[in-house]
């Protein structure tokens, strides 16, 4: 049996979390079109007959305009050097940039295996892709480089088997069962906050935090019933995310829901607050207390 912790890093965007649901085939990170969608390191776990792989997804690595992005771009780096093998994923249907450049940098003092993926390839024609793959390994060896598609699953089990010889024999670090360590309220919390990413746009996503509050069994039909708190930055932003006759909240809540209710695989009873606490994102506290600061 082969083990071991696969860091999944890159910029925003890049599809970092659409590749560790495909590789799970279920989901435990949220997505969206929203740059920095993950704000925390999320665990996925891969078992097959051959090996565990343990993969960490992290937030896009980025230029941070508060304090929560500096956490998240903190968590990232650090997670470069948790792994046996690091994932560098890279939207190569887009020009390199600075973004790009900065990570290089940092990956120049990592000395476990970096695999380059060059993702969303479906995009691309084959010439566009070999051009890309040239011009990537000119800028810095690699120990593999993989052309693939996080979204369709091209070249996803290559990869796959790929890693497996880059791990050392051990043990399962987790039941074979288990495809995270993320509590239940976390991964619900993420289902809500998906939604608002998904349905709003504006000022709100970046501004939206969320934490269930309690859950509890209800005794009259014995129906679990979640209550959720989601954070705004302004009043504006919370008539927004309630909408006119609270239309947009229930649109947010009823989504949400079937998700929920399919991760916990019952019939829930979701209620949803919102609560404005101003500029909370540039707030030590606030951030511990939502589990967003994960530094060392």
């Amino acid at each position: 049996m082969k083990s071991g912790f696969i860091s999944i890093i890159g910029r925003p965007n890049a599809g970092k979390s659409t590749l560790l649901n495909e590789i799970l085939d279920r989901k435990v990170a949220i997505t969206s079109d929203k740059p920095q969608t993950t704000r925390v390191r999320i665990t996925g776990i891969y078992t097959d007959e051959e090996a565990q792989m343990v993969f960490i997804d992290t937030p896009g690595i980025h230029k941070p305009k508060h304090k929560l992005g500096s956490v998240m771009v903190d968590v990232a780096k650090e997670s470069i050097y948790d792994g046996d093998v690091v994932y560098y994923m890279v939207d190569a249907s887009v020009p390199f940039g600075g973004g790009e450049a900065y990570i290089l940098k940092a990956l120049e003092k990592v000395d476990i295996p970096v695999f380059l993926l060059l993702n969303k390839t479906d995009t691309m024609t084959g010439e566009q892709v070999l051009q890309t793959i040239v011009q990537w390994t000119e800028r810095r060896p690699f120990a593999e480089v993989f052309p693939l598609s996080a979204l369709t699953g091209d070249n996803v089990q290559p990869l796959l088997d790929v890693t497996k010889g880059y791990l050392a024999d051990g043990a399962p670090f987790y039941p074979i069962d288990e495809i995270t360590d993320q509590p239940e309220k976390v991964l619900m919390a993420e289902l809500i906050r998906e939604k608002i990413l998904r349905l709003t746009n504006e000022e709100v996503p970046h501004s939206v935090a969320v934490i269930i509050e309690r859950m509890e069994r209800r005794e009259a039909d014995g129906k679990l019933v979640v209550y959720a708190l989601i954070y705004v930055e302004r009043s504006s932003q919370k008539r927004i995310l309630i909408g006119k006759q609270g239309r947009m909240m229930k649109k947010i809540g009823i989504q949400a829901r079937r998700d929920i209710e399919h991760l916990l695989d019952e019939e829930i009873d979701l209620k949803l607050w919102v609560k404005v606490k101003e500029a909370w994102r540039n707030h030590d506290m606030t951030l511990r207390d939502l589990g967003l600061d994960q530094r060392f």
